[in-house]
């Protein structure tokens, strides 16, 4: 596929609370164009997320976790990244996205109902990122908190 604007791929998903159905139309022509583009993804899990579709949101958060990875040259598997192979704190694009997306991929199996999957990506999260701006440890805290009540 020539290079193409995702802005472009993605004309008419930008109403996804007024016309839902030419947003979901928008989003599933421009995965078709452009399934490897970062930010088709992240359109299309923004998009799943706010319409409260938790698990293609979260198939589409583990698709940009991987470009993630592979942009940071680091391991695939995020069970197997370590806090010292990025600055996962960094306002930097690959770090941020990556933990935007371990994060995203947490709550969306929170809410899908799978708390130890939930547990077990947020857990990480708060791992690499200790000062918690991408809110991986609040999130895991409210979880907790959830329990106690």
């Amino acid at each position: 596929m020539p290079p193409t604007d995702f802005q472009t791929l993605l004309s008419g998903a930008e109403a996804a609370r007024t016309r839902p159905l030419e947003s979901a139309a928008a989003i599933a022509r421009a995965l078709e164009i452009a399934p490897d583009d970062p930010d088709v993804r992240l359109a299309a899990y923004r998009f799943y997320f706010y319409t409260h579709d938790y698990a293609s949101a979260q198939d589409q958060a583990a698709h940009v976790l991987t470009h993630a990875a592979r942009r940071l040259n680091i391991a695939a598997d995020w069970r197997e990244v370590r806090a010292g192979d990025a600055d996962f704190s960094a306002m930097e694009f690959a770090p941020g996205h990556y933990m935007q997306a371990l994060v995203a991929l947490g709550y969306c199996a929170a809410r899908l109902g799978d708390r130890p999957l939930a547990e077990a990506y947020l857990t990480h999260a708060a791992t690499l990122d200790p000062t918690d701006r991408f809110g991986g440890a609040w999130l895991l805290s409210h979880l907790d908190a959830a329990d106690e009540d």
